[in-house]
Parts: C-alpha cells; structure tokens; sequence
C-alpha cells in the first residue's frame, strides 16, 4: 500500500504595517510548537518581495487528520493567539502534496577524488 501524500497548508498572512519584523521573532520563538507535533513534516515562512508585509507559510503534515486534530489543540490555539494582534488579514488553503522534482542545485555534489 503506497504511504499518503502529504498534507499542505498554505497561510497568507498581512502583518499590520510598522509589526514585520517583531512577527518574524514572535514566528520564529513559537515555531517549536508546530514542528515538534509528532505528525508534522516541516514549515517554511516565506516573506513577499512585492508587498513586504505579506508573508506564506507553509507547513507539511503526515495526513490531513491528524493535522485537523492538531488545529483543534490547546497548543494551536494559544499559538494562533500569539500571532493574532500582529495580524491584519489572513487566508488558508489546504491541499495534497502530488509529486516533488528536486532541482539541480539541490543536488548533492560528487564527492571530490
């Protein structure tokens, strides 16, 4: 039986003009509380070049059930707490993650001889 696919969630996130860089600190010290969730896979914050308040975070899951039950923890919703003021909008998106090419430069370089 082939594994799942992981599971993407994909945040926007408009950061009240004047906050960027105390919500990439804030981001930053709290992030342990994703990414130690034993069903996480990783996280990744992105910063807009063409709109500097705009940020995506990414974040992969093993499954979408057990992302959902970590959405719905104590630890989710203290952290969502924390970020909260630091934010003026936000949206999400969800999806299955369907295939990964790795480009060249990620390559690991033949050893030298």
């Amino acid at each position: 039986m082939a594994a799942e696919p992981p599971f993407r969630i994909m945040l926007t996130m408009r950061i009240h003009p004047g906050r960027e860089a105390e919500f990439e600190q804030t981001w930053l010290n709290i992030g342990d509380g994703i990414t130690s969730h034993p069903a996480n896979l990783g996280q990744w914050l992105v910063r807009s070049q063409d709109e500097p308040s705009t940020y995506y975070i990414i974040s992969d899951w093993v499954n979408e059930e057990l992302f959902r039950a970590f959405e719905l923890s104590e630890g989710h919703l203290t952290h969502r707490q924390i970020l909260h003021p630091l934010r003026a909008s936000g949206s999400m998106v969800t999806g299955s993650v369907l295939a990964h090419l790795t480009g060249t430069a990620a390559q690991p370089l033949p050893a030298a001889g």
